[in-house]
């Protein structure tokens, strides 16, 4: 019990960052309707820039969570005004092509500009764990938990109880009809990409203290939350943020009672799984229209 009871905290920890990252992507396919493949890049970019903040510019690591998640919302917001406006998101080849440049731009900047040794960033908690009992966590663990659980409700409060909100969920389910009603579904766009942007990259700023930092980080990034996305439903915000824990304990219990070898590769096995059983996804909702 008390093995489970600790894999069960590891997997919760995992879990909200995954959720995060399943959102931001979502969020750009349900509402923008773009495969965005530079996902994991955004992920990448906020872990350097934590990194950045913290070893180089000298700021508080508090404020260097926050310094990544604007250069990530910037960098999102002027992918989306300077590339994805010029050209009509209907054209699928288009875009994909587009995203898939920035992708390989975005990892050869990093590597260019950072090399290809792997970095941490460094923590202002304490290594000694928590114990509860038989059950351990580490403080900076402890804090991802926390400011992850805070994210997802400030994102819900955000989608669910603003005026930003209502029109991002009425250009969700219905683009014309939003337009008649006066949301400027351009500005929309923007905002939309620049919060996904923010929120993978605030993800890999709240990881990088746990993991290393490096210019690939973000192939494994962009192949879970697709994997998260595929869980949850395209286009169902709800069913990413599930989705998101989901794999995370999957791949925690498997783990802790198959091998860490097949940590990855059991969670991917589901998604397969699952793509024959229920191609649209565990938490897939019906009225989602395009």
């Amino acid at each position: 019990m008390d093995q489970f009871l600790q894999h069960l905290v590891n997997g919760m920890v995992l879990g909200g960052t995954y959720a995060l990252l399943g959102i931001g992507l979502t969020l750009v396919f349900g509402i923008m309707r773009v495969v965005n493949f530079a996902h994991g890049e955004f992920y990448a970019l906020g872990a350097y820039m934590a990194y950045a903040a913290v070893s180089l510019l000298n700021l508080h690591f508090f404020a260097a969570l926050l310094f990544a998640a604007a250069i990530g919302f910037v960098f999102g917001w002027a992918i989306e005004f300077v590339l994805l406006r010029r050209c009509k998101l209907e054209n699928i080849d288009e875009v994909m092509l587009i995203m898939i440049g920035v992708m390989i731009f975005m990892q050869n900047a990093e590597l260019l500009v950072w090399g290809g040794v792997a970095k941490i960033v460094p923590s202002p908690f304490s290594q000694e764990p928590l114990v509860l009992g038989n059950v351990s966590l580490s403080p900076t663990r402890l804090f991802v938990l926390v400011c992850a659980a805070l994210l997802l409700v400030v994102f819900y409060l955000i989608i669910e109880r603003s005026r930003l909100g209502l029109a991002m969920r009425a250009t969700f389910q219905d683009r014309d009809a939003a337009k008649i009603v006066g949301v400027n579904v351009s500005r929309i766009y923007t905002l939309t990409f620049a919060l996904g942007s923010a929120l993978a990259a605030i993800t890999g700023a709240l990881l990088g203290p746990i993991f290393v930092v490096s210019p690939t980080m973000g192939d494994l990034a962009s192949l879970k939350a697709f994997a998260i996305v595929i869980l949850g439903g395209l286009g169902n915000i709800g069913g990413a943020a599930l989705g998101g824990f989901a794999l995370a304990m999957i791949e925690e219990f498997g783990a802790g009672y198959v091998s860490t070898a097949y940590r990855d590769a059991l969670g991917f096995l589901v998604i397969l799984f699952v793509m024959v059983v229920r191609p649209q996804g565990l938490f897939a909702v019906k009225e989602r229209v395009g």
